[in-house]
């Protein structure tokens, strides 16, 4: 099951990819019980509703789907409720790309997963306009990254039953002003810009992604691959990330953890290339898809 979030009327509405096509979720749920509007909504509501997704998709005449090119695709989780878990060097070639670029010898591999966020403020859609933010800053920079959705409210998860509580997979870009992130003894400004988290375009639900520890993972600007990996490299896999982020700190549906990114980024680059306006940059994950923005 493959979920996108879609506008209509001003409001948000939860949509079931079927191929080219998108059955409304939200407008064909059956009355008596309250129809989730995005992918958040649906994670919170659990294995009753996805029961009714099931049925809906089997039921569905050729006259309920709708063309997928014809809808504004919103972010999966439009307006999370909380800040975007984010998890820091968690590759190590772009650990290493990382320590080159500032001229430092190579440093040892972080013992725990190095957390920060991004504000609810930051999230845009696939096709949104990033800011190139002159103002704030003249590095910006790319990051691909595997997204992952919780389904199911857990606090001290291990990692044994860390995917019980995943419901999904999506892509975000975490877009970066590096001289921000440094200059501030720590990444949440050079990381929390306005519209610097594109997220989307779908989200993947977990059990068509039984192979999510090795996919493939890749970014490009303006067609020129930077980014080329597999999740099988992160330093911390999902399961780890998600026992360490709840000891102590409850995980809810809908909240949102990227997972890091590999090598290739702008600033690693020799010498560094920093995105500049009308650059298009694609943001991809086997099986998941492609995530495209422009800066502004």
């Amino acid at each position: 099951m493959i979920f996108l979030t879609f506008a209509h009327q001003n409001a948000h509405r939860l949509g079931l990819v079927v191929g080219d096509k998108v059955l409304d979720l939200t407008g064909a749920w059956p009355a008596g019980s309250t129809a989730p509007r995005d992918v958040g909504e649906l994670a919170a509501a659990g294995d009753a509703a996805l029961d009714i997704v099931r049925g809906l998709s089997k039921s569905a005449a050729g006259g309920a789907l709708l063309a997928r090119s014809s809808l504004k695709v919103l972010a999966p989780i439009p307006q999370p409720r909380k800040n975007v878990f984010c998890v820091g060097r968690n590759y190590k070639a772009h650990i290493d790309e990382g320590m080159r670029a500032q001229g430092k010898p190579p440093a040892p591999l972080p013992v725990l997963p190095e957390f920060f966020t991004k504000p609810p403020t930051a999230v845009i859609a696939a096709g949104d306009t990033i800011p190139l933010h002159a103002n704030a800053t003249k590095q910006l920079d790319y990051e691909v990254e595997l997204a992952v959705i919780i389904g199911r409210k857990g606090v001290d998860i291990t990692a044994d039953k860390a995917f019980d509580h995943v419901f999904g997979y999506s892509i975000i870009n975490d877009i970066t002003g590096r001289e921000l992130q440094r200059a501030h003894g720590q990444w949440f400004k050079g990381k929390g810009l306005d519209r610097s988290c594109p997220f989307g375009p779908v989200v993947v639900h977990a059990s068509a992604l039984p192979n999510v520890e090795d996919l493939r993972i890749s970014s490009t600007v303006n067609g020129e691959l930077r980014q080329d990996s597999r999740t099988s490299n992160m330093i911390f896999p999902i399961a780890v990330i998600i026992e360490h982020l709840s000891r102590g700190l409850t995980l809810e549906p809908g909240d949102i953890i990227a997972t890091g990114t590999p090598a290739g980024v702008g600033y690693a680059m020799e010498p560094p290339h920093f995105l500049a306006s009308g650059d298009r940059v694609t943001a991809d994950v086997e099986g998941i898809g492609s995530l495209e923005n422009t800066i502004a």
